[in-house]
């Protein structure tokens, strides 16, 4: 069995780009920003192929990466949860552990997914998650404050992460964030999806529940602390003129 599989989600449309194309075709520094993200796991090395989660408009997307991936198409946008799920088949009993990212989050670098998942394996955590913390929510920063809050306890342990819209006052001010980059215990993974419900006003599945599972269960969490920069998201037009600056 292969140590690290990898899965990049990128079956978003890009309604708020108004480019006309899929989101992660649209070009940062001459290449397209799911480019950006396969080629950073190239230098990585890690032992299989990415799997990439694509939407039926995929055409532009495999005319570019070829066979750099694996295509899997999401044919129903139902969250990030059942995204990872389409990539069941592809990596189930192939890969110890599977590391999640975004192909609209084009700044990650290969050191951080080394590092990722390196301290996964060394840790023997079922769940590792990369952080970020900001001093502030202003200038290039601002789009961190929609992130999800890390809360810890006394002992520095995860206990818990509050999205924007359910945090208190007090909480808000926390300064380290969830950047939804993720390592899982590829088993656990795959079971555990199975769990999540979309109880939320999207009726969505959401990836990140499965930290509360992690906890809920006992289960060994993890964290790994990037460059805020390598968690830039690219939304809208001014997500990417941000970037280009970065």
């Amino acid at each position: 069995m292969k140590q690290v599989g990898v899965v990049i989600l990128a079956a978003g449309d890009g309604k708020r780009m108004k480019t006309g194309i899929p989101k992660v075709m649209n070009l940062l520094r001459d290449e397209p920003l799911v480019a950006h993200v396969v080629s950073a796991v190239e230098k990585a090395q890690f032992d299989v192929k990415p799997v990439l989660i694509v939407c039926t408009n995929h055409t532009l997307v495999q005319d570019y990466l070829k066979d750099r991936v694996v295509y899997v198409f999401q044919e129903h946008q139902l969250g990030t949860a059942h995204a990872v799920g389409c990539a069941e088949d592809e990596l189930k009993g192939k890969v110890k552990s599977v590391v999640v990212l975004y192909g609209d989050m084009p700044l990650i670098s290969s050191d951080s997914l080394r590092h990722l998942a390196a301290l996964h394996r060394s840790e023997k955590n079922t769940v590792t998650l990369m952080t970020v913390s900001v001093e502030d929510f202003n200038g290039w920063r601002t789009q961190f404050a929609d992130f999800g809050r890390i809360k810890r306890d006394h002992e520095g342990n995860i206990i818990g992460i509050v999205e924007k819209k359910d945090a208190t006052a007090e909480e808000l001010a926390i300064t380290e964030l969830n950047t939804s980059y993720f390592c899982f215990q590829s088993d656990w993974l795959w079971k555990n999806l199975k769990a999540i419900k979309n109880h939320n006003a999207q009726q969505e599945y959401y990836l990140v529940d499965l930290v509360r599972l992690a906890r809920e269960q006992g289960e060994k969490i993890g964290t790994v602390a990037i460059d805020p920069k390598e968690a830039v998201g690219i939304n809208t037009k001014e997500h990417l003129d941000i970037a280009q600056t970065i």
